[in-house]
């Protein structure tokens, strides 16, 4: 006996001792993310002075994104110090125009949110707090309301280049006053700021050292904007989100014996930027660490820096996504594989993918596998990116009991339970039909033609028909399913999409009966029996 315990106490020693990582489940995902660059016009836009070919380009953009499976999308809205929508503070970036403070003849930024928004996806507005110029040191060529122009003190030239000085407290308010101004004024759903600081490798003054006095003061200077930034958009609206995108390498551990396993470049000495403590006092409410690497990479492996970021945010209440460079060709390659290894930690919330341009150009195959990861693995129910976003509604309250619905992801899981939580049961094909027994939380119970019995998201499951008022036999009366329109002029196309034409109009109020559910859109009959499709968002069940 005394041997048969001393064997289970050693078992039971040695699992304590195992990463708490390898026995946890698929964790569950809720912000899936695509970063569109305008600096340079890099994503966007491709034309300027343009307002129908912008409005145009953005719409097939995000629809695109939309089908392979992302919910949110990062837009770059003030480049360089500049602006994608109307302000008192900044002026009008030049990506749209070609001249900066030059009037676009509409509101970017307020007509990408309502695209995006239309279709159940968040929209984070993604800042650059201190760049003022990419190239050129002259204030005099910037707009003439240009906050840099009117003050030239708040900036310093480095490497051509004119930046904010984050020692300044008037830039500090100004960088505050301009978050502020965009959360009062539009339905974002996040602030974001990227990996630019101070300028890389800024030199230090002659005989300072990189944990010197002029270091710690530098870093002490951003960490004060972050913190009130942090404070300032809580302040403003608690429901929208802040986080910031560093350099994937907090410190090396030969440079701190809490740092990570890598020998790449540092953000807390690269650009005064210290991640761990914006994590440390909850400044942000998430972290996108960019790891650019690949697996294996000698001085940066991926999945090693996966784990150091994980174990940063957990005890907080900092959630954690990972930043995707497929932009690089062996990184796109492999994201499959990069996907994967995020689910074995339960802390990794999601991905973001830099670039969309890259993304849409299926770059080595990467739209490709990223959809099919998307499919595969539904984002968590009930946990949409931000709750000020409409989500596509599940009919729920509604009798679907034995209605049939065919798979439209390739594989589907089937859980045992209503949320990525549970364990995987089963896998449906793409095209299968199941009938759907109960729905709950955006999900559907359902049985599989072997009859498996489990749970499927409601988001991969398209109504066949819609439910008849008339009894089956031998089974309980179930309701036609009707829906009521939000909004007024409501476009009524001749497919599920945007790219589709409208056939009719309908006011706010109208009845419809849905016959169908499809990628975010529902196949409706009016009361003239004119039959199409309307964005989910836009119907009340």
């Amino acid at each position: 006996m005394k041997k048969i315990l001393s064997f289970v106490l050693g078992i039971c020693l040695m699992l304590s001792m195992m990463p708490a990582h390898i026995f946890a489940s698929t964790p569950p995902q809720d912000i899936r993310a695509v970063w569109l660059t305008t600096v340079f016009n890099i994503d966007y836009p491709s034309t300027k002075n343009n307002i129908t070919a912008q409005k145009e380009e953005f719409i097939k953009k995000i629809d695109e994104l939309k089908a392979v499976g992302l919910n949110t999308v990062v837009v770059q809205v003030r480049p360089k110090a500049d602006a994608l929508y109307k302000s008192s503070i900044n002026p009008w970036s030049d990506v749209l125009t070609g001249k900066q403070g030059q009037d676009p003849g509409y509101d970017p930024m307020a007509f990408m949110i309502e695209e995006a928004h239309k279709r159940g996806m968040a929209f984070h507005a993604w800042l650059n707090p201190y760049r003022v110029t990419t190239q050129g040191t002259d204030v005099n060529t910037l707009a003439l309301d240009h906050p840099a122009r009117k003050n030239p003190s708040m900036v310093f030239s480095y490497n051509n280049a004119l930046y904010y000085n984050p020692e300044s407290a008037e830039v500090k308010k100004h960088i505050v006053d301009t978050v502020v101004e965009i959360v009062k004024n539009y339905k974002v759903d996040g602030i974001h700021f990227d990996d630019y600081f101070y300028p890389s490798n800024y030199p230090l003054p002659q005989g300072e050292g990189k944990d010197g006095v002029v270091a710690n003061s530098r870093r002490t200077h951003v960490n004060d904007m972050v913190e009130q930034v942090g404070a300032a958009v809580k302040r403003t609206n608690k429901q929208v989100l802040f986080g910031i995108s560093p350099v994937g390498i907090w410190k090396n551990r030969t440079s701190d014996s809490t740092g990570s396993s890598t020998g790449g470049y540092e953000s807390y000495y690269g650009v005064a930027g210290d991640t761990r403590t914006w994590i440390k006092n909850e400044w942000i409410d998430y972290v996108v660490p960019q790891i650019y690497w690949e697996t294996g990479h000698k001085l940066a492996d991926y999945e090693t820096l996966v784990s150091w970021w994980s174990n940063e945010v957990r005890g907080t209440k900092v959630k954690l996504y990972i930043g995707h460079g497929i932009y690089r060709d062996v990184v796109a390659t492999q994201i499959d594989t990069q996907l994967l290894i995020n689910q074995k930690y339960p802390e990794v919330r999601g991905s973001f993918y830099f670039s969309t341009k890259d993304l849409l150009a299926n770059r080595q195959g990467c739209r490709e596998k990223i959809k099919a990861f998307n499919e595969s693995s539904p984002l968590q129910a009930g946990v949409p990116s931000n709750p000020s976003v409409s989500q596509p509604s599940v009919p729920t309250g509604q009798n679907l009991s034995g209605s049939t619905g065919t798979v439209t992801a390739s594989p589907l899981n089937i859980r045992s339970g209503a949320g990525t939580q549970h364990v995987i049961v089963a896998k449906a094909a793409k095209g299968s039909k199941v009938t759907i027994l109960n729905t709950a939380s955006g999900w559907h119970q359902v049985r599989l033609a072997s009859g498996q019995v489990g749970w499927a998201s409601a988001q991969f499951v398209r109504i066949d028909a819609a439910v008849s008022s008339a009894p089956k036999a031998n089974a309980a009366p179930t309701r036609t399913i009707t829906g009521t329109a939000k909004v007024n002029a409501l476009n009524v196309r001749s497919g599920a999409g945007t790219s589709h034409a409208s056939i009719a109009k309908i006011n706010k109020g109208t009845k419809v009966t849905i016959l169908e559910s499809k990628s975010g859109w529902y196949k409706v009959r009016l009361s003239n029996g004119k039959v199409g499709w309307i964005l989910q968002s836009l119907i009340s069940v």
